[in-house]
Protein backbone atom coordinates (compact mmCIF):
# COMPACT_ATOMS: atom_id res chain seq x y z
CA UNK A 1 0.00 0.00 0.00
CA UNK A 2 1.23 3.50 -0.86
CA UNK A 3 -0.21 6.54 0.83
CA UNK A 4 -1.00 9.57 -1.24
CA UNK A 5 1.29 12.52 -0.55
CA UNK A 6 1.17 16.20 -1.40
CA UNK A 7 4.76 16.34 -2.66
CA UNK A 8 5.16 19.94 -1.52
CA UNK A 9 7.92 19.48 1.08
CA UNK A 10 10.02 16.71 2.62
CA UNK A 11 10.05 15.74 6.28
CA UNK A 12 12.82 17.26 8.41
CA UNK A 13 12.77 17.35 12.20
CA UNK A 14 12.94 20.72 13.95
CA UNK A 15 16.21 19.71 15.68
CA UNK A 16 17.87 18.62 12.44
CA UNK A 17 18.02 21.88 10.46
CA UNK A 18 20.58 24.61 9.77
CA UNK A 19 20.76 27.22 12.49
CA UNK A 20 20.14 30.91 11.84
CA UNK A 21 18.95 34.06 13.59
CA UNK A 22 16.33 36.65 12.95
CA UNK A 23 17.45 40.29 12.61
CA UNK A 24 19.69 41.61 15.41
CA UNK A 25 20.42 38.06 16.50
CA UNK A 26 16.89 37.49 17.81
CA UNK A 27 15.69 33.89 18.11
CA UNK A 28 11.91 34.28 18.40
CA UNK A 29 9.83 36.15 15.84
CA UNK A 30 6.33 37.12 17.01
CA UNK A 31 3.55 38.53 14.85
CA UNK A 32 -0.12 39.35 15.31
CA UNK A 33 -2.52 38.69 12.44
CA UNK A 34 -5.89 40.44 12.51
CA UNK A 35 -8.49 38.96 10.18
CA UNK A 36 -10.76 41.66 8.72
CA UNK A 37 -13.64 39.79 7.13
CA UNK A 38 -16.96 40.61 5.50
CA UNK A 39 -19.81 38.16 5.02
CA UNK A 40 -22.79 37.88 2.73
CA UNK A 41 -26.17 38.51 4.35
CA UNK A 42 -28.38 35.46 4.48
CA UNK A 43 -26.18 33.03 2.55
CA UNK A 44 -22.79 31.37 2.49
CA UNK A 45 -20.41 30.47 5.30
CA UNK A 46 -19.80 32.28 8.58
CA UNK A 47 -18.61 31.62 12.13
CA UNK A 48 -21.44 31.21 14.64
CA UNK A 49 -21.85 32.53 18.16
CA UNK A 50 -25.07 30.58 18.61
CA UNK A 51 -26.50 27.70 16.56
CA UNK A 52 -27.54 29.20 13.24
CA UNK A 53 -31.20 29.62 12.48
CA UNK A 54 -32.86 29.84 9.08
CA UNK A 55 -31.63 32.48 6.63
CA UNK A 56 -30.93 35.32 7.00
CA UNK A 57 -29.66 34.32 10.50
CA UNK A 58 -29.50 37.89 11.75
CA UNK A 59 -27.95 37.17 15.21
CA UNK A 60 -24.80 35.59 13.78
CA UNK A 61 -24.47 38.06 10.90
CA UNK A 62 -24.82 41.02 13.28
CA UNK A 63 -22.32 39.49 15.71
CA UNK A 64 -19.74 39.26 12.92
CA UNK A 65 -20.51 42.79 11.71
CA UNK A 66 -19.86 44.11 15.23
CA UNK A 67 -16.21 43.32 14.63
CA UNK A 68 -15.96 45.77 11.75
CA UNK A 69 -18.13 48.46 13.33
CA UNK A 70 -16.70 48.41 16.87
CA UNK A 71 -14.28 45.61 17.74
CA UNK A 72 -11.61 46.34 15.14
CA UNK A 73 -11.49 50.00 16.15
CA UNK A 74 -10.94 49.03 19.80
CA UNK A 75 -8.18 46.69 18.70
CA UNK A 76 -6.64 49.46 16.63
CA UNK A 77 -6.46 51.62 19.76
CA UNK A 78 -4.77 48.76 21.61
CA UNK A 79 -2.20 48.17 18.88
CA UNK A 80 -1.42 51.88 18.78
CA UNK A 81 -0.94 52.05 22.55
CA UNK A 82 1.40 49.05 22.51
CA UNK A 83 3.24 50.24 19.38
CA UNK A 84 2.52 46.85 17.87
CA UNK A 85 2.76 46.25 14.10
CA UNK A 86 -0.03 44.13 12.63
CA UNK A 87 -0.60 41.94 9.62
CA UNK A 88 -4.12 42.63 8.33
CA UNK A 89 -5.58 39.55 6.62
CA UNK A 90 -8.01 41.33 4.35
CA UNK A 91 -11.13 40.13 2.58
CA UNK A 92 -11.23 42.35 -0.50
CA UNK A 93 -14.97 43.00 0.01
CA UNK A 94 -14.01 44.90 3.19
CA UNK A 95 -12.92 47.66 0.81
CA UNK A 96 -16.51 48.02 -0.38
CA UNK A 97 -18.24 47.47 2.96
CA UNK A 98 -16.07 49.53 5.35
CA UNK A 99 -13.15 51.12 3.49
CA UNK A 100 -12.33 53.50 6.35
CA UNK A 101 -11.47 50.54 8.56
CA UNK A 102 -8.96 49.12 6.10
CA UNK A 103 -7.57 52.62 5.50
CA UNK A 104 -6.91 53.11 9.21
CA UNK A 105 -4.63 50.08 9.30
CA UNK A 106 -2.97 50.99 6.02
CA UNK A 107 -2.19 54.42 7.47
CA UNK A 108 -0.28 52.74 10.30
CA UNK A 109 1.95 50.99 7.77
CA UNK A 110 0.61 47.56 8.67
CA UNK A 111 1.15 44.71 6.23
CA UNK A 112 -1.87 43.78 4.11
CA UNK A 113 -2.18 40.05 3.39
CA UNK A 114 -4.58 38.69 0.77
CA UNK A 115 -7.45 36.79 2.41
CA UNK A 116 -9.78 36.14 -0.50
CA UNK A 117 -12.91 38.08 -1.36
CA UNK A 118 -15.10 37.08 1.58
CA UNK A 119 -15.20 34.41 4.27
CA UNK A 120 -18.64 33.46 3.02
CA UNK A 121 -16.87 31.17 0.52
CA UNK A 122 -14.08 28.60 0.30
CA UNK A 123 -11.76 28.62 -2.69
CA UNK A 124 -11.03 24.91 -2.31
CA UNK A 125 -14.38 23.84 -3.78
CA UNK A 126 -13.89 25.79 -7.02
CA UNK A 127 -12.47 24.44 -10.28
CA UNK A 128 -8.93 25.57 -11.01
CA UNK A 129 -10.09 28.33 -13.32
CA UNK A 130 -12.55 29.62 -10.73
CA UNK A 131 -9.98 29.53 -7.95
CA UNK A 132 -7.47 31.36 -10.10
CA UNK A 133 -10.08 34.00 -10.86
CA UNK A 134 -10.85 34.43 -7.14
CA UNK A 135 -7.17 34.95 -6.33
CA UNK A 136 -6.76 37.38 -9.22
CA UNK A 137 -9.86 39.38 -8.31
CA UNK A 138 -8.98 39.76 -4.63
CA UNK A 139 -5.36 40.59 -5.41
CA UNK A 140 -6.20 43.21 -8.02
CA UNK A 141 -8.77 44.88 -5.76
CA UNK A 142 -6.31 45.21 -2.87
CA UNK A 143 -3.49 46.38 -5.13
CA UNK A 144 -5.67 49.03 -6.79
CA UNK A 145 -6.81 50.32 -3.41
CA UNK A 146 -3.47 50.42 -1.64
CA UNK A 147 -0.85 50.68 -4.41
CA UNK A 148 0.77 47.83 -2.50
CA UNK A 149 0.35 44.40 -4.01
CA UNK A 150 -0.02 41.79 -1.25
CA UNK A 151 2.90 39.37 -1.06
CA UNK A 152 1.26 36.86 1.28
CA UNK A 153 -2.02 34.91 1.22
CA UNK A 154 -4.30 33.15 3.69
CA UNK A 155 -7.29 31.45 2.12
CA UNK A 156 -10.71 32.00 3.68
CA UNK A 157 -11.10 29.20 6.25
CA UNK A 158 -7.49 28.13 5.45
CA UNK A 159 -9.01 26.23 2.54
CA UNK A 160 -6.71 24.99 -0.22
CA UNK A 161 -7.34 22.84 -3.25
CA UNK A 162 -4.76 20.48 -4.75
CA UNK A 163 -3.38 23.35 -6.85
CA UNK A 164 -3.62 26.39 -4.54
CA UNK A 165 0.16 26.73 -3.96
CA UNK A 166 0.70 26.54 -7.72
CA UNK A 167 -1.90 29.23 -8.39
CA UNK A 168 -0.51 31.52 -5.68
CA UNK A 169 3.03 31.21 -7.03
CA UNK A 170 1.80 31.93 -10.55
CA UNK A 171 -0.14 34.94 -9.26
CA UNK A 172 3.10 36.40 -7.90
CA UNK A 173 2.80 35.56 -4.21
CA UNK A 174 5.95 35.04 -2.15
CA UNK A 175 4.42 33.18 0.77
CA UNK A 176 1.29 31.52 2.11
CA UNK A 177 -0.03 30.95 5.63
CA UNK A 178 -2.48 28.08 5.19
CA UNK A 179 -0.18 25.17 6.03
CA UNK A 180 0.01 25.25 9.84
CA UNK A 181 2.58 22.48 10.09
CA UNK A 182 5.76 23.99 11.55
CA UNK A 183 7.31 26.62 13.82
CA UNK A 184 9.78 27.70 11.12
CA UNK A 185 9.22 28.79 7.52
CA UNK A 186 9.31 25.93 5.03
CA UNK A 187 9.94 26.08 1.29
CA UNK A 188 7.15 24.38 -0.64
CA UNK A 189 7.44 23.17 -4.22
CA UNK A 190 5.01 24.27 -6.91
CA UNK A 191 4.86 23.62 -10.63
CA UNK A 192 6.36 27.10 -11.19
CA UNK A 193 9.04 27.14 -8.51
CA UNK A 194 9.19 27.43 -4.71
CA UNK A 195 6.84 29.36 -2.46
CA UNK A 196 7.42 29.88 1.26
CA UNK A 197 5.08 28.60 3.94
CA UNK A 198 5.19 30.93 6.96
CA UNK A 199 3.87 29.50 10.26
CA UNK A 200 0.31 30.48 11.13
CA UNK A 201 -1.45 29.34 14.32
CA UNK A 202 -4.45 27.05 14.54
CA UNK A 203 -4.27 26.79 18.34
CA UNK A 204 -3.40 30.42 19.28
CA UNK A 205 -6.31 31.47 17.11
CA UNK A 206 -9.53 32.80 18.59
CA UNK A 207 -11.88 30.94 16.23
CA UNK A 208 -10.76 27.38 17.15
CA UNK A 209 -10.06 28.33 20.78
CA UNK A 210 -13.11 30.46 21.57
CA UNK A 211 -15.76 29.98 18.89
CA UNK A 212 -15.23 26.21 18.60
CA UNK A 213 -13.81 24.95 21.91
CA UNK A 214 -15.42 27.76 23.95
CA UNK A 215 -12.32 28.84 25.85
CA UNK A 216 -12.95 31.75 28.18
CA UNK A 217 -11.41 35.19 27.69
CA UNK A 218 -8.90 34.75 30.51
CA UNK A 219 -8.07 31.22 29.34
CA UNK A 220 -7.31 32.42 25.80
CA UNK A 221 -5.05 35.17 27.13
CA UNK A 222 -3.25 32.62 29.31
CA UNK A 223 -2.82 30.39 26.24
CA UNK A 224 -1.09 33.25 24.43
CA UNK A 225 1.22 33.93 27.37
CA UNK A 226 2.04 30.24 27.89
CA UNK A 227 2.73 29.76 24.18
CA UNK A 228 5.02 32.78 24.21
CA UNK A 229 6.97 31.76 27.31
CA UNK A 230 7.46 28.19 26.11
CA UNK A 231 8.49 29.21 22.59
CA UNK A 232 10.88 31.84 23.99
CA UNK A 233 12.60 29.08 25.96
CA UNK A 234 12.59 26.69 22.98
CA UNK A 235 14.04 29.36 20.69
CA UNK A 236 17.40 29.13 22.45
CA UNK A 237 17.91 25.88 20.54
CA UNK A 238 16.11 26.76 17.28
CA UNK A 239 14.88 30.09 15.87
CA UNK A 240 11.08 30.03 15.83
CA UNK A 241 8.01 31.93 14.64
CA UNK A 242 5.01 32.53 16.91
CA UNK A 243 1.82 33.83 15.33
CA UNK A 244 -1.32 35.07 17.08
CA UNK A 245 -4.48 34.98 14.97
CA UNK A 246 -7.35 37.29 15.92
CA UNK A 247 -10.82 38.17 14.64
CA UNK A 248 -12.34 41.51 15.59
CA UNK A 249 -15.84 40.13 16.20
CA UNK A 250 -14.40 37.73 18.80
CA UNK A 251 -11.56 39.40 20.72
CA UNK A 252 -12.96 42.87 20.02
CA UNK A 253 -15.73 42.14 22.52
CA UNK A 254 -14.97 44.29 25.59
CA UNK A 255 -14.60 41.49 28.14
CA UNK A 256 -12.21 39.61 25.85
CA UNK A 257 -10.30 42.73 24.86
CA UNK A 258 -9.40 43.36 28.49
CA UNK A 259 -7.68 39.97 28.74
CA UNK A 260 -6.10 40.22 25.29
CA UNK A 261 -4.54 43.52 26.39
CA UNK A 262 -2.92 41.68 29.31
CA UNK A 263 -1.46 39.01 27.03
CA UNK A 264 -0.12 41.39 24.39
CA UNK A 265 1.35 43.71 27.03
CA UNK A 266 3.20 40.70 28.47
CA UNK A 267 4.75 40.01 25.07
CA UNK A 268 5.61 43.65 24.36
CA UNK A 269 7.40 43.85 27.69
CA UNK A 270 9.94 41.43 26.15
CA UNK A 271 10.47 43.63 23.11
CA UNK A 272 14.26 43.71 23.59
CA UNK A 273 14.45 39.90 23.58
CA UNK A 274 12.27 39.11 20.54
CA UNK A 275 11.56 40.26 17.01
CA UNK A 276 8.06 41.75 16.91
CA UNK A 277 7.29 41.68 13.22
CA UNK A 278 4.90 40.65 10.44
CA UNK A 279 4.70 37.44 8.40
CA UNK A 280 5.84 39.34 5.33
CA UNK A 281 9.01 40.48 7.10
CA UNK A 282 9.58 36.90 8.27
CA UNK A 283 9.29 35.66 4.70
CA UNK A 284 11.56 38.39 3.34
CA UNK A 285 14.29 37.67 5.91
CA UNK A 286 14.10 33.90 5.52
CA UNK A 287 14.37 34.19 1.73
CA UNK A 288 17.80 35.82 2.17
CA UNK A 289 19.20 32.83 4.06
CA UNK A 290 21.42 30.38 2.17
CA UNK A 291 19.08 27.44 2.52
CA UNK A 292 18.10 25.32 -0.50
CA UNK A 293 14.66 25.99 -1.88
Amino acid sequence: MTLRTHGRYAYRAINDRPDFCWPEGKRLAVYVALNLEHFAFGEGLGAELIPGGPAPDVPNFAWRDYGNRVGAWRLLELFEKLDLPIAVLLNSFILDHCPSLAAAFLARGDEVVGHGRTNSERQSVLPESGEGALIAEATARIAAWSDLRPRGWLGPWLAQSQVTPDLLKEAGYDYLLDWCHDDQPVWMQTRSGPILSVPYPQEINDIPAIAVRRAGAAEFADMIIDQFEEMLAQSVAQPLVMGIALHAYIVGQPFRLRHLRRALAHIVAHREDIWITTPGAVAKHYATLPFPE
